[in-house]
């Protein structure tokens, strides 16, 4: 397990802290895991991992909000 998102990454679940699933990656850039958020995400959640109100395809994951990347999901931290 790791807490560095790579390239390997793309297409992996992400999953809220509480076990929801939130998005798929869409995309990896220069280590920044892209998000397609699932369109029943909160705007608490998305206000959290600070993605605003603007209506985009997809969405930076901030590093500090992962905790850890299994072979199949990539999983918030707690608070997330």
């Amino acid at each position: 397990m790791s807490s560095e998102v790579t390239e390997n990454d793309e297409a992996k679940v992400v999953v809220a802290g509480n076990g929801d699933h939130i998005g798929i990656v869409d995309d990896v850039r220069d280590g920044t895991a892209y998000v397609d958020p699932d369109p029943g995400v909160s705007s608490e959640l998305k206000s959290k991992l600070g993605w605003g109100s603007t209506e985009r395809d997809t969405y930076p994951l901030r590093n500090d909000a992962v905790d850890k990347i299994t072979d199949e999901a990539i999983h918030l931290r707690s608070e997330y």
